[in-house]
């Protein structure tokens, strides 16, 4: 699986399309553009996904992860994960944060296979029935099996 960087010079009507396949509440090429825009934000993409992550100070935060309907089950959320959290790390940042609805279960477990931890919780967040679970993560994320750099032999 190839991933790669996503810049604001890239056609982003791809990802928006995604987005939309994926929230109801999705965001358009430009609102994307945008948030590309930003100092400290960075995206990443492969064939049918993409991540935007926004790193401050020693903190990073998963803006957004979405892989179309129909690429979903193959590792692509996870790769996006770890690319994400591994750049948060080059970028200094020692914890990531992402706000997930609670009726996303299969994001949910997603995350909670990558070590997330509920950290709190924004009631009607994302409708009057619909809460955001603010999930946490200290970083880095270390692929199961191999332990840090710090532990090995």
């Amino acid at each position: 699986m190839i991933i790669r960087a996503i810049t604001v010079e890239d056609d982003l009507r791809t990802f928006a399309r995604v987005h939309a396949a994926c929230f109801a509440q999705a965001w358009s090429e430009a609102a994307l553009r945008d948030l590309l825009k930003m100092p400290h934000t960075a995206a990443f993409a492969t064939e049918s996904g993409f991540v935007i992550t926004r790193t401050a100070g020693d903190e990073a935060e998963i803006l957004t992860l979405a892989v179309d309907p129909d690429g979903r089950r193959n590792g692509i959320g996870s790769a996006l994960l770890a690319e994400a959290a591994a750049h948060a790390c080059r970028s200094g940042a020692r914890t990531m944060f992402l706000e997930v609805s609670d009726s996303n279960a299969a994001a949910i477990a997603l995350y909670v296979r990558a070590g997330f931890r509920e950290a709190g919780r924004r009631r009607s967040y994302y409708g009057p029935a619909d809460d955001a679970l603010i999930l946490r993560r200290d970083l880095p994320i270390v692929p199961l099996g191999i332990p840090p750099a710090s532990t090995r032999l």
